[in-house]
């Protein structure tokens, strides 16, 4: 997605990578399992640091709960990158089964969203901008705090490019 948005993209497994990228992408999946991995491999304090010094970064789904400066219905001593003033519940959405599709406005353009086991934002700062929501209740999905954006969807996998090139818009504009 990052390729047709215009990027270069590359993995970062280590400390030492940071340094050679312009924006980094906090995937979906389990945050649990990244919070770990992240601390399992030193990487925590490294991205905290990064994003603090202004790293553009987007987070989807578990990436919005990475970004997130905290968190409810985590895991006991459960720890996040952090960056976005904002609360963020986990799996607010339901389960596994419980994920669904839904089109909504995104930064003032209409998108199909897929949602899986997905987060949403229970509370946020005043200097956090609210750029998509979903129902059922009107529900925070998608935000940008300076550098940062995250979305409590996953638009890699409905093709649209759209997201990703605004996040990429982001980068080259900072």
């Amino acid at each position: 997605m990052l390729q047709e948005a215009g990027a270069s993209a590359v993995a970062v497994r280590r400390p030492a990578e940071l340094d050679a990228i312009d924006g980094l992408v906090i995937p979906g999946g389990e945050s649990t399992t990244m919070w770990k991995l992240a601390e399992t491999f030193d990487m925590l304090q490294p991205l905290r640091m990064r994003i603090k010094e202004g790293l553009p970064a987007y987070g989807s789904c578990a990436g919005m709960i990475m970004l997130a400066d905290r968190i409810e219905d985590g895991v006991a001593g459960q720890q996040t990158i952090g960056g976005i003033d904002m609360v963020v519940r986990r799996n607010a959405f339901g389960r596994q089964v419980d994920s669904f599709e839904s089109d909504l406005d995104f930064a003032g353009e209409r998108v199909h969203a897929v949602f899986i086991r997905a987060p949403w934002v229970e509370s946020l700062g005043a200097d956090v901008t609210v750029l998509g929501r979903c129902e059922p209740g009107d529900r925070i999905v998608a935000v940008r705090q300076g550098p940062l954006l995250a979305t409590s969807f996953h638009p890699e996998l409905t093709g649209d490019v759209r997201v990703h090139r605004y996040f990429v818009d982001m980068v080259r504009e900072l």
